[in-house]
C-alpha cells in the first residue's frame, strides 16, 4: 500500500510528461526569482537606473520620483547593469557611440516587445527548444535517451545564467535563436540521413538565418558558424574521396549560402554604424580609418577594457574563481564530444560540431572576454547540459542504459540554485558580479 500511495503522489519533474513538467517547473522558478529581485533592498553602490527615464519635464520627473520611492517599483528593480543601455537604446535610438556594444537586433526587437516579457518567454521556449533538440540527439524511444532531454531542459531552467535570463538583457532570446538553430540543424541532418534532400536544405537554411539573428543579438553567435565551416570540410572531403557529383556541390552550395547568411549578422549592424558615424560631415571617429572598420571591436577596447589578456590582473583573480566551474564544464564538454566516436551522418553527429563553438567561446572569455559573462552567456550552448547528465549514464549511446542517483549530479543541481539566488539577491540590489 506504502507503494501504491508512493506511486499515486503527484510529482513535479515528470518526464512521463515532459511539456507540462518543464512549464510548471519554469513558472515556478521564474516566480521565485522575481520575488527575490524585488525583495532586494537596493540600489546597491550603483544609481544609474535613476537616469531612466530622462526627465524631460517636471511632471514627467515627479512621476519617476514616484515610482522608485514606490512600496513596489519592481520595474526598475529588472534594470540592472547593461539592461539601463539596452532600455535607453529602445527609448532615444543609438545615440552615444557606446552603446553599438550592445546587440543591434536584441534592440530592435525589444522596440516591438515588453523587455522583461521578451526575456520570459523566450527563455521558455528556449527550454522547450533544447528539449526537442535533445529529442533529435538521443532519440525518444528509449528511457535514456527520453530522461536525458528532460533533465537537460530542466537544467537550463536553473542554469547560472540565472537572473539575466528574466531582466532586460539579450542572453534568453540569444539562447532561444541559438539553441533552436541547432535543432533546426540537426533536424537537417536527420533529413539527409533519410534521404530527404530538398526538406534537409530547407531547414539548413533557416538554421542559419536563426544564427545569423543570434549574432545580431549577441556577437559570439558567429561561433555556430563552425558549424557550417565543419560541413563545407565534410563535402570537399567527398569531392576528393568520391569524386565532383550534382549532389556534392549542391549540398556544398546550401552550405556556403548558410554560412554568408550568419555572417551578415555580424556585418550589417556594423554596416548601419559605419554609414552613421563615417559618412556624415562630422569629424571621423578613429575606427573609422582602420582597416577593418568595426565600431564593435572599437567601443569594447575603448570604452570596456576587452581585449587579449586586458582581464589578466590580480584584482579580478576572484572573478575568475567564480568563472572557474562553467570555463571548466564547457572546455571538458568539449573535450568528450571530440572524444567520442559519433557517427558523422546522424544527428548525434552535431555533438561533435558543437565542440567547436562551445570551446572557443569558453577559450574566449577566459582571455579575452570580462571573464565572468560566461556564467550567463552560457546558456544558449547546450553540449555542457548533456555532457552533465551523459556523465550519469553507464554507456550514453545504449537504449538500456538508465540515468542513475548520483552525488555528483546532486551537488550541481544544488550548486546552480544556490548560485542563481545569492545571484539574484545581488543582482536585485544592484551589486557585482555582473
Amino acid at each position: 500500500m506504502a507503494a501504491g500511495l508512493a506511486l499515486a503522489r503527484p510529482n513535479l519533474l515528470n518526464p512521463n510528461n515532459p511539456i507540462r513538467s518543464l512549464s510548471l517547473a519554469f513558472w515556478l522558478w521564474k516566480a521565485f526569482v522575481f520575488l527575490i529581485i524585488i525583495g532586494c533592498p537596493g540600489p546597491g553602490y550603483d544609481t544609474s537606473t535613476g537616469l531612466l527615464p530622462y526627465q524631460e519635464s517636471a511632471a514627467s520627473g515627479a512621476k519617476l520620483e514616484a515610482i522608485r520611492h514606490a512600496p513596489f517599483s519592481f520595474p526598475l528593480k529588472l534594470v540592472r547593469w547593461d539592461s539601463i543601455y539596452f532600455v535607453h537604446i529602445v527609448r532615444d535610438d543609438y545615440v552615444f557611440e557606446q552603446e553599438w556594444a550592445f546587440g543591434y537586433g536584441y534592440t530592435r526587437i525589444l522596440s516591438f516587445l515588453t523587455s522583461v516579457a521578451l526575456s520570459h518567454i523566450a527563455h521558455y521556449f528556449s527550454v522547450l527548444a533544447l528539449y526537442r533538440l535533445s529529442i533529435n540527439i538521443f532519440g525518444h524511444d528509449n528511457t535514456s535517451g527520453a530522461l536525458i532531454s528532460f533533465l537537460s531542459a530542466t537544467l537550463h531552467i536553473i542554469c547560472p545564467a540565472g537572473a539575466f535570463l528574466s531582466a532586460p538583457y539579450g542572453e534568453s532570446l540569444f539562447s532561444f535563436l541559438n539553441i533552436t538553430g541547432y535543432f533546426l540543424y540537426s533536424s537537417s541532418l536527420l533529413d539527409a540521413n533519410a534521404g530527404k534532400r530538398a526538406s534537409s536544405d530547407a531547414k539548413l537554411l533557416l538554421a542559419a538565418a536563426l544564427f545569423s539573428i543570434a549574432t545580431a543579438v549577441r556577437s559570439n553567435g558567429i561561433l555556430s558558424g563552425a558549424l557550417f565551416a565543419f560541413d563545407a570540410l565534410l563535402q570537399l572531403r567527398k569531392i576528393f574521396t568520391q569524386g565532383i557529383s550534382g549532389d556534392i556541390l549542391l549540398r556544398l552550395g546550401v552550405i556556403v549560402v548558410g554560412g554568408c547568411v550568419i555572417a551578415l549578422g555580424l556585418i550589417v549592424p556594423q554596416w548601419i554604424a559605419y554609414t552613421t558615424f563615417c559618412m556624415s560631415d562630422e569629424p571621423l571617429r578613429p575606427w573609422c580609418e582602420q582597416l577593418i572598420p568595426s565600431i564593435y571591436g572599437w567601443v569594447q577596447v575603448h570604452y570596456w577594457n576587452v581585449g587579449f589578456l586586458r582581464y589578466w590582473t590580480l584584482s579580478n583573480l576572484p572573478l575568475f574563481i567564480l568563472a572557474f566551474p562553467m570555463l571548466f564544464l564547457m572546455c571538458r564538454s568539449s573535450i568528450w564530444a571530440l572524444n567520442t566516436a559519433w557517427p558523422l551522418d546522424t544527428a548525434t553527429a552535431v555533438l561533435t560540431r558543437l565542440a567547436a563553438p562551445n570551446g572557443l567561446l569558453a577559450v574566449m572569455a577566459f582571455t579575452s572576454y570580462h571573464v565572468q559573462i560566461i556564467n550567463r552567456i552560457s546558456s544558449g550552448y547546450p553540449l555542457w547540459y548533456w555532457y552533465i547528465i551523459c556523465q550519469l549514464s553507464s554507456h550514453v549511446a545504449d537504449s538500456s542504459s538508465v540515468v542513475k542517483r548520483s552525488q555528483t549530479f546532486s551537488i550541481a543541481i544544488q550548486g546552480m540554485v544556490i548560485y542563481a539566488i545569492v545571484q539574484a539577491v545581488l543582482f536585485g540590489s544592484f551589486l557585482p558580479p555582473a
